[in-house]
């Protein structure tokens, strides 16, 4: 059975970006003096991940490093004593890296009418060019809380374990990222988005990490796991306390709810559409099909893992839940009792042991998209060698019809919360240290909240989450557009208006939302 899975909705209405036409706009004219308050910008220092750096579309391009925030908000500070603003910029605007003429990062992503794909083109930034910092953009994509102060994390020689973006700028090989920020004495920094590698991962991968709370020892950690709070706790107040040694003055920011991002809630947790004729004639057999399996999830005394498929409503996929208990065996026995003959009750009994349909609280990640209803090629075979008929063998192995979709693409409900949880107990400590330490606060969760429901103004803009067209979030679906950057840097300076005294907004010195694409072309290269 060969099913196509409905792209995604919004795709739909094609690349439509709510450009304004600004050919008649001049600068905004501040209002009032400029004053920089309390604060001392003349020495700006940004320490953070991904978002620090300016990564976008899946990529760190030279684009995308220029429209960074933090370089953004240097621009801003410029007019008030700030000083020369240094990024670690790439080679092109390609994007992605080289380590000995491998990929090892791969192009950015752009719109080809349809959905977003990957740019074909080779990258030219190679990892051992090592342009030796620090920089004051110290914003390493991928870092989690521990890795600023890890020493060797910038090593190329410790790769894949070392970080490639921090390889390239650290300033020697045992460096740490706190060191390279720290030793610049620097009188203004912003930390930001410390913690949100260290639930993403996790998130990304469909809950396929472990949640590590309870472990206090990073270095036992997967790539996926959840750090533990008291890990976070312990390394963001050596952070803090680094970066104010000398006195200096900044903002940090709280971690969003990651789960709130386009990347986990594009794809519906029900997208089988029963007007795809390619699914839709299917229904009755499936039905069918599946009716001796669901008379034994009730005998079983398990109903709510029936399989049902709606012929006038959309139906949601089959997921695969590790959360649930394992009835293989007494699945087994109930089939065969019911006159399944033992291979088809074997088959049927350890497919769906710990399977049920999605509910609309399961988030399935950007890239289930491609997946979902497609044939799952390695279970087709397995089931070939073990000598089924290859027509039913291809009913079998639908992947989220029959088959069900594996841990990797989908978040349950249980995952979710691990993820809020975590997040939470990291905010908690962030908050407080902020206050106990006379630091500025950008409440990013709050932003992207108010995003991923009504919307937020910037400008003549509202910007929401919605995928491609929403303007906020870039085509991966988790990392800011140019536009989404300067709103953020925008929120970073209301942030500095009201704890040091300055009046960068009052005085119309901000980012304009029209100096700033919500999409790069193509052909930019």
């Amino acid at each position: 059975m060969k099913l196509k899975y409905i792209g995604l909705l919004l795709l739909a209405f094609g690349f439509v970006a709510c450009e304004s036409d600004d050919s008649d706009m001049t600068d905004e004219q501040p209002v009032v003096e400029l004053t920089s308050g309390s604060a001392d910008f003349s020495n700006y220092v940004a320490v953070g991940a991904s978002f620090t750096a300016g990564f976008s579309d899946g990529a760190l391009f030279v684009a995308s490093q220029e429209n960074s925030f933090p370089n953004i908000l240097s621009q801003q500070f410029s007019a008030v004593g700030g000083g020369d603003f240094s990024q670690p910029l790439v080679s092109d605007n390609v994007g992605g890296l080289l380590l000995g003429g491998n990929v090892v990062a791969e192009p950015r992503l752009i719109f080809d009418g349809s959905g977003p794909v990957r740019l074909d083109a080779m990258p030219t930034t190679e990892v051992g060019n090592i342009m030796a910092g620090p920089y004051s953009n110290m914003g390493v994509p991928g870092a989690k809380s521990f890795h600023f102060v890890t020493n060797g994390y910038g090593n190329i020689g410790a790769l894949p374990n070392a970080n490639p973006y921090y390889v390239r700028m650290a300033s020697s090989s045992n460096a740490s990222i706190l060191e390279d920020a720290a030793v610049q004495q620097p009188s203004f920094f912003t930390l930001s988005e410390v913690g949100g590698n260290d639930v993403l991962g996790f998130a990304t991968s469909g809950g396929s990490g472990v949640d590590q709370t309870g472990n206090l020892d990073p270095s036992t950690y997967g790539p996926n796991d959840i750090t533990d709070p008291n890990v976070f706790a312990s390394v963001f107040t050596n952070l803090v306390g680094a970066m104010t040694a000398n006195g200096a003055d900044g903002v940090v920011t709280n971690v969003p709810y990651v789960t709130s991002l386009p990347y986990f809630t594009t794809v519906p947790y029900n997208p089988l559409d029963p007007n795809n004729p390619d699914f839709g004639p299917q229904i009755p057999v499936l039905n069918s099909t599946f009716a001796s399996l669901n008379q034994a999830f009730a005998f079983l005394g398990v109903p709510e893992r029936s399989i049902v498929y709606s012929e006038t409503e959309p139906s949601p996929v089959l997921i695969f839940d590790e959360d649930l208990p394992n009835i293989q065996a007494q699945l087994f026995q109930v089939l065969q009792a019911g006159g399944v003959d033992p291979l088809t009750a074997q088959l049927l009994s350890t497919q769906f042991a710990q399977s049920r349909q999605a509910t609309a609280e399961d988030l399935l990640v950007l890239p289930s998209s491609a997946v979902i209803a497609t044939l799952n090629e390695e279970y087709f075979n397995q089931l070939v060698g073990l000598g089924v008929p290859p027509e039913t063998a291809g009913q079998l192995a639908v992947n989220g019809v029959t088959y069900p979709l594996r841990d990797q693409w989908v978040l349950t409900d249980i995952e979710t919360t691990s993820v809020i949880n975590a997040t939470d107990a990291y905010n908690a400590v962030i908050e407080s240290t902020a206050s106990s330490s006379n630091l500025a606060l950008v409440d990013l969760n709050g932003i992207l909240q108010q995003a991923s429901t009504t919307g937020i103004m910037f400008d003549d803009f509202t910007m929401t989450t919605d995928l491609v067209v929403g303007g906020l979030v870039s085509l991966d679906g988790i990392h800011l557009t140019a536009r989404g950057y300067a709103l953020m840097a925008n929120k970073f300076l209301e942030a500095i208006d009201a704890t040091y005294g300055s009046n960068f907004i009052l005085a119309g010195q901000k980012a304009n939302a029209n100096d700033y694409p919500m999409s790069y072309a193509p052909d930019l290269q």
